[in-house]
């Protein structure tokens, strides 16, 4: 999918971005710009607010106050579906994948859906496109998956279904990537991958990422933005960040290195 971007706009910009549940305000006031091909983690401990965040910028939830804007484009009344035009893909904290199908037939399903097609008949003989194929081939091999290609997703690991849910968020073309908690349960090895497939990322497409991993948040970020009870406690670099003691005790423990 793709969207014309506008000439010295923010990939991303959100201005007194607030959700509330009945009388809970879940996020309070959030502002920031993410510029085109920026890498930005957002962390914070469980309730912080970022994953409803995440459901604000990609449409999920409305807003109760504020605007975000895409490519300088106002989104904030528009749907979800709208918003993954321009550009937007994302992951989700709780796996989305289809069980009864293999890795690629998974993969399938996003690149049909960027390709715009809705019918599923395909499944029945997923070889009939050569260009999915080719293109599904390409992906699973960019995260590492090609020797799964064909298991059913129920039999592989925990982290290999997260790395599979990147690929698929990969195969929709987006500009913006947004990552909720892609290491979440995954191996010491596998994080070593996850950040060599983020790292190696189209330096053209932003990435938003929420992670509680340091090890990785720290490692892909050009900025970190470090919210609590719903607000944004810090904004700067991973350098500041990491050196910042009001951090270190709120989020990542006095041993944190």
């Amino acid at each position: 999918m793709s969207t014309t971007t506008k000439a010295g706009t923010h990939a991303l910009s959100l201005s007194g971005v607030s959700r509330n549940f009945g009388g809970i305000r879940a996020v309070a006031d959030i502002s920031f710009d993410v510029s085109h091909g920026k890498r930005l983690t957002i962390i914070g401990t469980n309730g912080a607010g970022k994953s409803t965040l995440f459901n604000l910028i990609t449409g999920v939830y409305p807003l109760s106050s504020g605007s975000i804007s895409v490519f300088g484009e106002d989104v904030s009344k528009q749907p979800a579906y709208s918003r993954a035009k321009l550009g937007i893909a994302r992951t989700f904290q709780t796996s989305k994948l289809f069980q009864g199908l293999t890795v690629r037939e998974n993969l399938y399903t996003s690149l049909r859906q960027a390709l715009g097609e809705k019918k599923i008949s395909w499944l029945a003989n997923p070889s009939q496109s050569d260009q999915l194929h080719d293109e599904s081939t390409s992906i699973l091999e960019r995260v590492d998956l090609l020797k799964k290609s064909d298991i059913l997703v129920s039999d592989i690991s925990h982290g290999e279904s997260r790395q599979l849910e990147v690929a698929m968020a990969l195969a929709m073309r987006p500009k913006v990537l947004m990552l909720d908690e892609p290491a979440a349960g995954i191996s010491p090895t596998e994080r070593g991958r996850l950040v060599d497939l983020l790292k190696s990322l189209d330096k053209e497409m932003t990435l938003v990422l929420i992670e509680h991993d340091m090890a990785v948040a720290l490692a892909v970020a050009d900025e970190v933005i470090v919210m609590h009870d719903g607000t944004m406690f810090m904004q700067g670099s991973p350098d500041e960040v990491r050196n910042s003691s009001a951090v270190r005790d709120l989020y990542l423990g006095s041993n944190h290195e």
